[in-house]
């Protein structure tokens, strides 16, 4: 039988068969499922262009796509923004071919110089690929029930002295639910310090909408004040803290560690997790360098591009030299105004 490609906007009925397909098949990913084609528009209103391959009637190949398109930021097709993977999933090369090919000419038809595909195993063959940037981090998780023996099994050293510290010496708690507002909170405080724009608060709903058994928030509380979240996305057996951020005082009472130890304890023993997936850092910052101390080991995201005549590769990330000034000078907003600021400016920086 022929390969069909059919979209989500002709064909909304299909998304169930499209998140059985994802769900069933390992190599796609949480940022393979639909809901994020409606999280991308609601949050940022950005087109979505969600194709899947049919044969016989059934889904054969995925592919999820999102225009970028901002005056600041220039202009992408890409699968997928805010995502760490994605790129087509196929089970047979014919479908993996016929999606390619979709892509290619809608990114033509739409008139976006640049399609992105975010790779976890290897770039596609005949792309161009960025020089090695963003890294990803996993690594399996040993629960057994026994505190110390579960530390010791899945963190190194100094993280599990930092974890005692928070417990024994500072009575950090934790608390597990779907208070996005309240980690959004702390998230705007982290990325205002960081020089970074802050995501709207809408999103960080609209995911939990999205994903309503698929998501947890973990707070970190030091006498009943909370100082540090999380958004974690449950997918299989993995669990992938995604969104996070603290006070200024979350540094020196231990809480990050608490936390991603906290995240790590209870999907291992709550929801039967065996994979922690860190998510993506780029090199040479201190997120990837906290992943490292974590014992985790980084694996290239291998991005890969198909470029319209002229274009070039994107070079829209903080170690970019063009932007030090104006990173410098966001770190100093008064957090309100960068809240008003960053979330036009973020629907740009996917």
């Amino acid at each position: 039988m022929t390969v069909r490609i059919r979209t989500l906007d002709e064909a909304p009925a299909g998304a169930a068969a499209w998140d059985a397909f994802v769900r069933a098949t390992p190599a796609a990913s949480f940022f393979h499922l639909t809901p994020w084609a409606t999280v991308i528009r609601g949050a940022f209103g950005h087109a979505t262009h969600y194709a899947w391959a049919e044969q016989d009637g059934a889904v054969v190949g995925v592919l999820p796509l999102a225009r970028m398109r901002t005056r600041l930021f220039g202009d992408l097709l890409g699968s997928t923004p805010f995502c760490v993977y994605g790129g087509s999933i196929a089970t047979t090369s014919e479908a993996k071919a016929a999606l390619d090919a979709h892509a290619i000419a809608l990114r033509d038809r739409i008139g976006a110089p640049v399609l992105e595909y975010r790779r976890l195993e290897a770039a596609d063959e005949g792309w161009t690929e960025r020089p090695p940037l963003y890294f990803t981090f996993r690594k399996p998780i040993l629960i057994t029930g026994d505190d110390a023996k579960d530390l010791q099994k899945n963190i190194p050293r100094k993280q599990r002295a930092e974890v005692r510290k928070a417990i024994e010496r500072f009575r950090l708690t934790s608390v597990s639910n779907s208070d996005t507002d309240g980690l959004h909170r702390l998230y705007a405080e982290s990325v205002r310090n960081l020089g970074s724009p802050v995501f709207p608060r809408k999103y960080f709903r609209l995911l939990a909408e999205a994903f309503p058994g698929e998501h947890d928030v973990t707070t970190v509380l030091h006498e009943g004040r909370p100082v540090t979240a999380v958004l974690n996305f449950h997918f299989r057996e993995q669990v992938l803290p995604y969104y996070g951020g603290g006070s200024a005082a979350a540094r020196d009472l231990s809480a990050n560690d608490f936390m991603y130890w906290e995240v790590m304890r209870r999907a291992g023993r709550e929801r039967g997790a065996t994979l922690f997936d860190f998510g993506r850092s780029k090199a040479g910052t201190g997120a990837f360098a906290y992943k490292r101390n974590w014992g985790f080991e980084q694996e290239q995201l291998h991005y890969c591009y198909q470029l319209a005549p002229g274009a070039a590769i994107p070079d829209n990330n903080p170690n970019n030299p063009k932007y030090k000034l104006v990173i410098a000078a966001w770190k100093r907003l008064p957090l309100p105004v960068a809240n008003l600021l960053g979330p036009p400016l973020v629907r740009g920086l996917g």
